[in-house]
């Protein structure tokens, strides 16, 4: 059986052997991407790249990318759904093209173990409407891979569940799909996406454990079916195209995407249907069977140790890129990870006394350990204190909110068999938003008491609690800049000129652990715990307004990260960056013999801007002042901050 991490350096050694450059991870909190809370894919950093812009470490490029996707977390407790997962991905920026691409996806799968005969891939169909053709080029080359291994692979022609017509695998190897299922653009098929807009045809993988077709995911199977059969353990996408007034053309340089989930690889290279089975999980779930005396294959309590594992596993890695509990943005996907899991600790029977004592701290003890070396960020004491103190706190927190939350339900519930025999949408909304209640929870607290519970009516409030929640997050333009207008640009280098001036009042110890910057206000959260005077505050705002009246002038440089960090150049805390980095200097040129650029600087950071060219240009918005300043997390305070004529 191969463990994550060997599949991982495997992965990594394979690419790097053919040419590409290993980058680095960046953070699960996208900086300067107001469209998402977290990072979801591989690409979804490297978006710039793909759409032109020229990458620092070339054509090829390969890496392991952290992600989180939040829309799972209902999803999770089943064989395959994670919340955080690694993706494995690797790139061709107008580089190598479909032939190159398909070779190394199906040499790297089955030099890595996994039977050949087992994996089934689609094509795009062709979008006839808007005048793209099929992809028989990336049909043709499968073919002729699949028959290079001895396996006969025709190609089928697949419809739709609507019409009910070419449903069925029919002996077939290779599966023509259309748009919905084997197209790529940011903007979904070729019908939705606007001018200007590149995409382009996928090529999907999908691996066969041989489960048995369940009628109810439809009448005929197929690899795409729900039925538990087949899973999809990654896709490449050829990025060709870009949409034009009535028609599509060729894009001048022709991309190549490739993103696969490492667990899933995994479990398909290990022919083990279940990812949970993998290493990775396996000491988590032996501590909690150990300590519970529940087994992990009694049915009754698969899915808890399945949700626990996978939850405490993404906040750690949460928590050592900077979030905190709370009740806003991030934090708040991260508080109802940690109390969910808690909730299903409690339903295994476990309660914990002490720090030392709770499962969710040694789950994340476990997970710190066996990611380390991937991920070194994760070795540092202040890491390690960080995540274990974030999630103790937070199960205190919770489990005295549960207490009084159980006196809020006992009332709701005090009128059964008289006047009641269900609680409402609403009630259940109330316990779940006001008390942190999963829906399960209540429904199981109901149901002993002989209650239902309207959970339709539950699902549309929490519907529209997310529209509304998501319509903020557009408004607040969530993970760094909001844009790049003369206001967002002149507040983001008074965010430098901030933390600098925070650390010189406060101390050394400060540091960045969250931004947010829009063209009206400033956000930026930091390493303190005590709340500032209005002495403290009077003094930072002096400071800030003394660099933008000296005219400094702001300059960025490339250079090696070595060098970097020996400058002590602020960074972002828990990213990884590559070999040469982008740092922004404020502040005049000195007499260094070393390099001059920074000796008398007054803030050095690794930053991928924009910026003014010099801090007069800040004053033209007004001078700084300091809107705000509260606590958001244990030794983590928030200043909100403007710039105002």
């Amino acid at each position: 059986m191969k463990s994550l991490n060997e599949v991982r350096a495997a992965y990594l050694e394979f690419f790097k052997s053919r040419g590409h450059t290993v980058i680095p991870s960046a953070s699960l909190v996208p900086q300067n991407d107001p469209t998402t809370l977290f990072t979801g894919s591989g690409m979804q950093p490297l978006v710039p790249y793909l759409l032109g812009k020229d990458h620092p470490e070339g054509k090829l490029l390969v890496n392991s990318q952290r992600a989180f996707r939040a829309e799972d977390i209902e999803e999770v407790g089943d064989n395959r759904h994670t919340t955080f997962f690694e993706m494995l991905g690797h790139w061709s920026l107008g580089d190598y093209w479909k032939k190159e691409e398909l070779r190394y996806v199906f040499d790297f799968l089955t030099e890595s173990g996994l039977d050949p005969q087992k994996l089934y891939v689609t094509v795009f169909s062709g979008d006839e409407k808007n005048g793209i053709p099929r992809d028989t080029e990336a049909a043709g080359i499968w073919q002729a891979l699949f028959v290079s291994a001895g396996i006969d692979a025709p190609i089928i022609e697949i419809g739709s569940e609507a019409d009910g017509s070419r449903l069925g695998m029919r002996g077939g190897r290779i599966f023509y799909y259309d748009a919905t299922k084997n197209w790529w653009s940011r903007a979904g098929t070729p019908d939705n996406m606007p001018m200007g807009e590149p995409g382009g045809p996928d090529s999907e993988y999908f691996y066969d454990f041989g489960a048995e077709h369940d009628p109810k995911s439809g009448a005929e199977c197929h690899p795409n079916c729900d039925c538990g059969r087949f899973m999809e353990i990654g896709n490449s996408v050829f990025m060709q195209y870009v949409k034009q007034e009535g028609s599509f053309s060729q894009l001048p340089k022709r991309n190549v995407d490739f993103g696969g989930g490492i667990e899933r690889i995994l479990a398909a290279i290990n022919d083990e249907g279940d990812v949970f089975a993998a290493d990775i999980f396996r000491e988590p779930i032996e501590l909690l069977e150990h300590f519970s005396g529940r087994s992990y294959r009694d049915d009754r309590y698969t899915r808890s140790f399945r949700i626990i594992v996978d939850h405490i596993r993404a906040a750690t890695f949460m928590i050592s890129d900077g979030v905190r509990p709370s009740n806003t943005e991030q934090g708040y996907v991260l508080r109802r990870l940690l109390r969910r899991a808690s909730q299903h600790v409690m339903k295994l029977g476990l309660q914990d006394g002490q720090e030392e004592d709770s499962m969710l701290v040694r789950c994340a003890t476990i997970y710190i350990e066996k990611y380390k070396n991937a991920y070194p960020e994760l070795q540092s004491d202040e890491a390690y204190q960080s995540v274990r103190g974030a999630i103790w706190e937070e199960e205190k927190q919770f489990a005295r909110t549960l207490a009084q939350g159980m006196k809020e339900f006992e009332k709701m519930s005090s009128d059964v068999g008289l006047t009641k025999s269900h609680m409402s949408g609403e009630e259940a909304f109330t316990l779940f938003t006001t008390y942190g209640f999963p829906f399960e929870m209540t429904e199981e607290l109901a149901n002993e008491r002989g209650l239902s519970v309207d959970g339709f009516g539950f699902k549309e409030l929490m519907k529209k609690h997310s529209d509304i929640s998501r319509a903020g997050s557009e408004q607040k333009f969530k993970g760094g800049l909001a844009d790049t207008s003369e206001a967002t640009t002149r507040l983001h280098t008074t965010h430098h000129l901030l933390l600098k001036a925070l650390q010189t009042v406060l101390g050394e110890h400060v540091k960045q652990r969250g931004s947010n910057i829009t063209s009206e206000r400033l956000r930026i959260d930091f390493s303190h715990g005590e709340k500032m005077t209005e002495d403290e505050k009077r003094e930072v705002e002096r400071i800030v307004n003394e660099q933008i009246q000296a005219a400094l002038p702001v300059t960025r440089s490339t250079i090696a990260r070595e060098e970097a960090e020996k400058l002590d150049a602020e960074r972002e805390f828990g990213a990884k960056y590559p070999d040469m980095v982008s740092v922004y200097s404020v502040g005049p040129t000195g007499a260094s013999e070393e390099d001059p650029r920074f000796d008398t600087a007054f803030s050095i950071e690794f930053c991928g801007g924009p910026h003014v060219t010099n801090t007069s240009e800040i004053s033209k918005s007004g001078t700084f002042r300091i809107q705000k300043e509260e606590a958001v997390a244990a030794g983590v305070r928030r200043i909100k901050g403007v710039l105002e004529k």
